[in-house]
């Protein structure tokens, strides 16, 4: 057993940390505010490979495996929660058409995806489905070579940026959920205007309007009526981005905690003497151990997969415990600030907002639970 990192992850590692330390935080609050990444950062991300770390070269990737990943994304979420946001939804989308996709398909769409040229999607979610794909109302039905597909998605992540996007409809043979990949911004595909979030602010969320969509029947991913299969596959290799992006708040937190701490002035010191502060920065760093070796150790299982339903589990059970000791982290992280905590001037409160969001995205936490637990009694 060995914790670790090889010099490869290391260097990975340190160039994630200095773009995010040089690039990201100088501009953070500006992205924040404007609700907007600058194209340049994409840019940036692209040239440094970090779109397509953990798939193979043939499809242009860089090859360095689902390890590295975290350990990436952890930088860039420590400086920007929403173009976190945008890298993992990305890596998402792309890693559903990797793993169910034929040569085809891979060889088509995954190359734009890993150069950041194009970004991919993943639209599960629709007005009233919550997590239960039997009440999916989007619908495909085939016409010749083609599958016309109807419907509305809602709070998908980047589907108003070009690139291919992850759709699951009830086909009119099987009746049951099936996916397709579909080029965003084609005929009969529009998008709302962006959610006003709490949080990730940079990161795009959109509902989407399928109206009349024309799909070429070799779009299907994977099986007809084997959309769930897709969905829940696809969901657990997006918990490592989720939970990643939940580490680098949290360490962001810490950081900050100590930082306030130890320049806040009291008397003839500061607050860092006053026994509730050190407990409280103490619990922060233990979640923050905590949720780094869970996560670090999900991007570990995602590269070396053997039983997706073993990883499935694996994949929950860490998204659960990972985003609840965010957001417990940050709200320790909030009153080691006090009063100060609570303004928008103070990135704290900032990053209490983020990790309100990873507790119920990708998989509400209560139901992740649900799903360690029925892997465990079965």
């Amino acid at each position: 057993m060995d914790f670790k990192l090889t010099k490869e992850q290391e260097l990975i590692q340190k160039a994630a940390k200095e773009f995010a330390e040089k690039s990201l935080m100088p501009i953070a609050d500006k992205i924040a505010a404007e609700n907007r990444v600058p194209p340049e950062i994409f840019e940036e991300i692209a040239e440094l490979g970090f779109f397509g770390l953990q798939f193979p070269e043939e499809y242009g990737g860089t090859g360095a495996g689902y390890t590295c990943y975290p350990l990436v994304l952890e930088q860039i979420a420590r400086a920007s929660s929403g173009v976190a946001m945008t890298f993992s939804v990305n890596s998402l989308g792309a890693s559903a058409i990797y793993a169910f996709g034929t040569p085809e398909q891979k060889a088509k769409y995954l190359p734009d995806c890993c150069a950041g040229k194009k970004f991919a999607s993943f639209a599960f979610t629709e007005p009233a489905t919550g997590s239960d794909p039997k009440q999916i109302t989007t619908t495909a039905v085939q016409d010749g070579d083609y599958y016309v597909i109807n419907g509305t998605k809602r709070f998908i992540s980047s589907a108003d940026l070009d690139g291919p996007i992850v759709i699951f409809a009830k086909d009119n043979e099987t009746g049951k959920p099936t996916a397709f990949i579909v080029e965003k911004n084609c005929p009969g595909y529009t998008t709302s205007e962006p959610w006003h979030k709490i949080g990730n602010k940079g990161g795009t969320l959109v509902d989407v309007y399928l109206k009349d969509v024309r799909v070429p029947a070799s779009n299907l991913l994977g099986p007809k009526g084997n959309g769930y299969a897709v969905l829940q596959y696809g969901i657990a290799f997006g918990k490592v981005g989720v939970c990643a992006s939940t580490l680098g708040g949290m360490q962001a937190a810490l950081e900050l905690s100590v930082k306030y701490a130890k320049e806040k002035a009291h008397r003839d010191g500061n607050i860092a003497k006053f026994p509730t502060i050190q407990v409280a920065i103490a619990k922060i760093a233990e979640k923050v151990e905590a949720a780094r070796w869970l996560t670090y150790r999900l991007g570990y299982l995602a590269e070396n997969l053997k039983d997706p339903r073993a990883f499935a589990k694996e994949a929950a059970l860490t998204k659960a415990f990972v985003t609840e000791a965010g957001v417990d982290a940050s709200r320790l992280a909030v009153g080691v600030h006090g009063s100060y905590g609570l303004m928008e001037d103070y990135k704290v409160s900032m990053i209490y907002r983020d990790m309100i969001i990873g507790e119920q995205i990708e998989g509400v936490i209560d139901m992740q639970r649900m799903i360690t637990a029925g892997s465990l009694l079965a």
